[in-house]
């Protein structure tokens, strides 16, 4: 990387049936333009009911390779590095784009093409009252969505990019596995903290094996759940060993997706989780949530509190 900033994933909902145009195109480049070390592609998902809307990218279709590549290479002539993070939005999936209502896809519906589907999780809990249930996926469906991540992770490295991130956070499927709220399980990715971190560790620990050794592999997680009696920053430090042990390179550090809110938020709010990360683990960490300012972020660094800065809405403001 050319310098610690990294554009953080950030959907915009304007894809073509999960294919990339010319508004992805023009959307990242300025990024690249502007200097960024590094630009992440927002959270592209590894299978049609994985998207959290109608208009997310996709990388479940080897057609769908080409039009990455074309964001990849343009990144790439601008001197920055490539990113995508792939994920599944589980629980969170099949919701209207938010110009729309981001409400759950009604079953009828005027906006054309704009059809509900099934959604999947760890168990059937919806994540807020207006969710409608997802199912619980049983053993055949746990093995076919870690096949779709490596699937996905082999057209990231085709297409060009750099580095690949892997999402587990925001109440995403991954994360529906972490969180005691939405796990309620009782084989043997259910329960105890060991078997709730299971399946995730299942998925990073193929994709990791499915990429080449020399490319970084980031894991974004919510260091935090909404609730302070659920999913913890000490829970967090143990995720991260167990991701540092598998080989990833770069722990990025945001929180939520699950309950209420109950921690203090102001300016760099997610900074001390990265900063936590990096002092109890082996493993890079990249900083995200309210870094509005270059002195700011250059602090961040200097003092040692992580080692990537992601700049998510001041960049859409400033690129």
């Amino acid at each position: 990387m050319r310098n610690r900033l990294a554009l953080s994933p950030m959907c915009q909902y304007s894809a073509t049936n999960g294919f990339a145009n010319d508004y992805h195109i023009a959307h990242y480049a300025k990024f690249a333009i502007g200097g960024f070390g590094l630009v992440m592609v927002e959270a592209t998902s590894v299978a049609p009911e994985g998207r959290i809307t109608h208009g997310d990218l996709g990388i479940w279709n080897d057609m769908q390779v080409d039009g990455l590549e074309r964001i990849a290479t343009i990144i790439k002539t601008n001197n920055a590095l490539a990113g995508i993070q792939i994920g599944h939005a589980g629980p969170r999936a099949s919701t209207l784009q938010p110009w729309h209502g981001n409400t759950p896809i009604p079953a009828e519906t005027e906006l054309a093409g704009e059809h509900a589907w099934p959604t999947v999780s760890a168990s059937s809990i919806t994540c807020e009252p207006r969710d409608i249930a997802p199912v619980a996926l049983d053993d055949t469906g746990l093995d076919r969505m870690k096949g779709e991540f490596v699937a996905a992770a082999r057209r990231a490295v085709r297409a060009g990019f750099d580095v690949i991130e892997v999402h587990s956070a925001h109440g995403f499927l991954l994360n529906s596995f972490l969180s005691p709220l939405t796990n309620e399980r009782s084989d043997a990715y259910g329960g105890s903290r060991e078997n709730r971190m299971r399946f995730p560790l299942e998925v990073v620990s193929a994709i990791r094996a499915a990429i080449p050794e020399s490319m970084p592999l980031f894991v974004r997680i919510s260091a935090v759940d909404g609730s302070r009696d659920r999913w913890t920053i000490e829970d967090s430090v143990a995720y991260a060993h167990e991701l540092s042990a598998l080989g990833v390179d770069v722990v990025d550090n945001s929180s939520g997706g699950f309950g209420v809110f109950h921690y203090p938020m102001g300016y760099g709010f997610q900074v001390p989780y990265a900063e936590r990360i990096k002092r109890d683990v082996p493993v890079a960490t990249m900083a995200v949530g309210l870094i509005v300012d270059a002195k700011q972020a250059e602090d961040i660094v200097t003092s040692g509190r992580a080692d990537i800065v992601a700049i998510g809405h001041a960049a859409l403001r400033d690129p």
